[in-house]
C-alpha cells in the first residue's frame, strides 16, 4: 500500500488516514490492530505495469504455461496438483487445485 499521512486521531485506538484518490472506495479510518509492519517477499509482489485493475480492485489471473503436474494417491482417491506460470507474477507460483480423478 504505502505510507499515508495521519489526519487525526478519531479515538484512542483509531486513526483517519489521508488516502489518495485511487483508494476512494476504502474507508479512511483504521483501528491500530489493522496496521502493522509488513516485510514483503518477491513472490507476493504483483507488478502493476500492464495490469488492468477492475473497478472492484480485482484483476484477472491468466495462466501462461503449465510447468509441472503430478498425481498423489491417497487411500481411496487420487489428487492432481498443477504448477502454473501466471502472467502477472514475477516468479513461478505453485497452485495446487485438488481434483478427484
Amino acid at each position: 500500500m504505502g505510507l499515508y499521512e495521519i489526519l487525526r486521531r478519531v479515538v484512542k485506538v483509531a486513526y483517519e488516514l489521508n488516502l489518495p484518490n485511487e483508494l476512494a472506495v476504502v474507508h479512511p479510518v483504521f483501528h491500530v490492530s489493522m496496521l502493522k509492519k509488513y516485510i514483503g517477499y518477491p513472490s507476493t509482489i504483483v507488478p502493476l505495469e500492464g495490469l488492468e485493475i477492475k473497478e472492484n480492485l480485482a484483476y484477472e489471473e491468466v495462466p501462461v504455461e503449465i510447468l509441472d503436474w503430478q498425481v498423489k494417491r491417497l487411500r481411496n482417491k487420487e489428487i492432481a496438483s498443477v504448477k502454473v506460470l501466471w502472467r502477472n507474477h514475477l516468479v513461478r507460483v505453485l497452485l495446487g487445485r485438488p481434483r478427484l480423478i
